[in-house]
Order: C-alpha cells, then structure tokens, then sequence
C-alpha cells in the first residue's frame, strides 16, 4: 500500500519563506561573501533556492553526511560520504541542512568545520525539530519549527522516496 502523506507547509509557504531566510541572511553578511556548504542528499533543494535569495557573493559546496541510512531513526553514529571539494580557510561558512532532528549529525559537523580554518561557521536549516534534540546544536537560521512528526518533500525523504514533492508533508505509515 502507499503512504498517505498530508501537507504540513504547502509550496507557497515553503517558498515564502525561503525568500525571507535569503533577505536576512543577505543583511547579516552584507558586505561579505558566504560560503554555503550543503548537505546532501535532503538539502539539495533548499540550498539551491536559498542561494537564489541571497544578494551577497555566495560560493557553494556540499558534503553528505548520513546518521539515518533508510530508517526513520538516527542511528547517532555519523559518517561523511562525501567532502568538502575546496578548504575553507578564512571562509565565512554556512551550514544549509534540510532538518535539525536529535543533533548528533550537525553537532559532529559543525566542531569538524570549525576545525577547518573558516572565519565562521553558522547553521541554517529549513526545519528544526527542537523535541528530538539530543545534542544541543545553535540553529542561526530556522524556516520552520515542526512537530515530532516524519516529513518528506522539498529534499526530505523516507527511503529514497517523496525528495520531489513541492511541499513539506508529514508521512503516515503504513503498519
């Protein structure tokens, strides 16, 4: 059977949104550049619309960094897949994540940046999960703050499946 999937943020809130991270964040680095470091897969399609909104000189990479694998569940142990393709000395760094869930992965990542040589590191992330943190994690940039619920779309998956769906939606599991 297929999963039932019920809108939590439709498009137009997503994209509203997006557009208002991209205004701040252009004011808070005015006068600089940012170097946005995605995480792949889940942040693939917020960073590429967030770095459309931003009107300061923006450099991008992206790593990948897994604590998930195809379960609903972190696993807590964090492994990078994929790195940085260029260093970060004296960068202005911004973390662009699709979701801050238990924050054992942004915590790990986030000391393993610092550690780099970047001016600074900050963290932006399209939806933050504040009643699963384990790890306490700063969020500087938050599109929305969401209910311990699974939500796909916009990036966000559930075994590979629903990255392409235009809205935030929260998944009911067939049991």
């Amino acid at each position: 059977m297929a999963d039932k999937i019920s809108v939590l943020f439709s498009e137009e809130e997503v994209n509203s949104r997006i557009r208002e991270m991209g205004e701040q964040i252009s004011r808070d680095y005015a006068g600089r550049s940012v170097h946005l470091v995605g995480i792949l897969k889940g942040a693939t399609f917020f960073a590429c619309e967030l770095a459309k909104r931003i009107t300061v000189p923006v450099t991008l990479d992206f790593m990948s960094v897994s604590s998930y694998g195809n379960s609903t569940e972190s696993s807590g142990v964090v492994k990078i897949n994929k790195d940085l393709d260029e260093p970060l000395d004296g960068r202005d760094v911004l973390v662009v994540e699709d979701i801050v869930d238990t924050g054992n992965t942004l915590s790990y990542l986030l000391d393993n940046l610092q550690k780099r040589g970047s001016a600074s590191v900050k963290l932006c992330t399209l939806l933050n999960k504040p009643d699963r943190r384990i790890k306490d994690v700063k969020v500087d940039y938050t599109g929305f703050i969401i209910p311990d619920e699974f939500v796909v779309g916009y990036g966000l998956d559930y075994a590979q499946k629903y990255r392409n769906l235009p809205y935030i939606g929260i998944v009911h599991l067939d049991k």
